[in-house]
């Protein structure tokens, strides 16, 4: 199927938050949107749960989250989703593990981790969730690798991953689990390690060519990783050195692609929404040699292999949360100068939205 023109994609504004939100995280249930805790603008975080309605274009309150926390790591076993650690109200990373179930409508709580943790990444295996590395209360990056068993309700430990780090991205692909770059103590990580979950083994592959932070990080449809753009070196923004490099990883040949078989975007920018959408890799907002966020989008035409520019976001902002269901990519929340309660929608002209 041919790809989409630059020109198909369009923006559409959707219902407000009903206050700006940051470090909050999108689910998808059964092709619907919640959305979970996060930061409002003191920086608190809140317990709320909300539901998207796009029949209604509105969001529905649902039952809060016991715990109030922001930039948890969340998944979806079944119809219940689980939200694990993140950050709590003393601004101090969490043990808890609430489960909401969709179908009851109620929250119940779940057998904490063994520690307090933030960053986690998770990734869910046969109704079991995998939960890798974050941050402990001392500020130190963990290699942990934890199972939780939803039958069981219990937290098993696996082989620890050989670096420890936090906010790495996972993927898992058949039996394999891909852990991403991630953080020790504010610095970039430029390890890739996989776990095999039939020989419960760890393996270092090739490292990432270029040290970055805030980058985009897609997996496209064939296994391949993709890291997009992203901060080489901070220092407050007139010293920050934005990257527009892309590094892709190819898993089959477990290789990075040379730099002369990848193409560069065409702004440098992190901290941005990056996503697959209708075979195109889509890149919109962000921060960048500007000094606001960015609102500028642009998407990867896999024929012409070129980078293009698509229309830009109505509302420019960075650290903003995403999702993709069916075929629509939305935008939620996210800062520019303070917490943003900005709802988009990319979607391709062609078919009716929502």
């Amino acid at each position: 199927m041919a790809v989409p023109s630059a020109q198909e994609f369009h923006w559409q504004s959707l219902a407000r938050l009903s206050s700006g939100r940051v470090y909050h995280t999108l689910t998808e249930v059964g092709g619907q949107m919640y959305m979970l805790g996060g930061c409002d603008a003191a920086g608190r975080p809140c317990g709320a749960l909300e539901l998207y309605s796009p029949e209604g274009d509105k969001w529905i309150s649902l039952p809060q989250m016991p715990t109030p926390r922001a930039g948890a790591a969340v998944t979806v076993l079944g119809k219940q989703i689980l939200v694990v650690g993140g950050v709590g109200e003393d601004q101090r990373p969490m043990k808890v593990v609430e489960m909401y179930n969709t179908d009851e409508g109620r929250w119940r709580k779940r057998s904490a981790l063994r520690e307090p943790l933030m960053g986690l990444s998770i990734a869910v295996k046969e109704n079991r969730a995998l939960a890798v590395g974050g941050m402990g209360a001392d500020l130190l990056p963990r290699s942990i690798l934890q199972q939780y068993d939803l039958r069981k309700d219990v937290w098993a430990l696996l082989p620890p991953m050989p670096t420890p780090r936090y906010d790495a991205n996972t993927n898992l692909l058949g039996s394999k689990l891909y852990v991403a770059g991630g953080r020790q103590c504010k610095r970039p990580v430029k390890t890739l390690e996989v776990y095999d979950t039939e020989t419960r083994s760890w393996s270092t592959l090739p490292a990432q060519p270029c040290k970055r932070s805030y980058a985009g990080v897609l997996w496209d449809p064939m296994g391949r990783l993709c890291l997009l753009g992203g901060l080489r070196q901070g220092g407050g923004h007139q010293n920050s050195k934005f990257t527009k490099n892309v590094n892709i990883f190819d898993t089959n040949q477990g290789v990075w692609l040379k730099s002369e078989e990848t193409v560069a975007m065409k702004t440098k920018r992190a901290d941005f929404v990056a996503a697959y959408l209708r075979g195109r890799m889509i890149v919109a907002g962000g921060l960048g040699h500007e000094p606001s966020a960015l609102d500028t989008v642009e998407a990867f035409h896999p024929e012409r292999k070129k980078w293009e520019r698509l229309a830009p976001m109505t509302f420019p902002r960075c650290s903003a949360s995403s999702i993709v269901i069916k075929d629509r990519l939305l935008v939620v929340g996210g800062v520019n100068q303070v917490p943003s309660a900005a709802h988009e929608i990319l979607y391709v002209k062609e078919e009716e939205i929502l």
